[in-house]
């Protein structure tokens, strides 16, 4: 009555078989999808620092660049406000002598 025969014993191991893929596949599935998912986090992680490193680059730039142009701006506009403010004078000389 009790004993075990070949065709039990099969069904048995069969049975403990299915048991244990069926708790160790959702596992290792979760698993996977973790690493996979951790991989393209760490991708993103790294352009999003590599961006950040280029952002600060061009802003940089950016800020030389408008050095620059208040040097040029400063070395272009003096001498012609210079020259504008001495023909002013010149003009306002001349006006005041022909009012006399």
């Amino acid at each position: 009555m009790n004993r075990i025969t070949a065709k039990n014993a099969l069904i048995i191991v069969f049975s403990i078989l299915f048991l244990a893929i069926f708790i160790y596949f959702p596992k290792i599935y979760i698993r996977n999808n973790i690493y996979y998912t951790s991989k393209d986090i760490n991708k993103l992680y790294a352009h999003y620092i590599s961006l950040q490193e280029e952002n600060t680059f061009l802003a940089q730039q950016l800020e030389d660049m408008k050095f620059k142009n208040q040097i040029m701006d400063s070395l272009l506009f003096n001498p012609l406000d210079k020259l504008n403010n001495k023909n002013l004078n010149t003009m306002e000389n001349s006006n005041d002598k022909s009012d006399d």
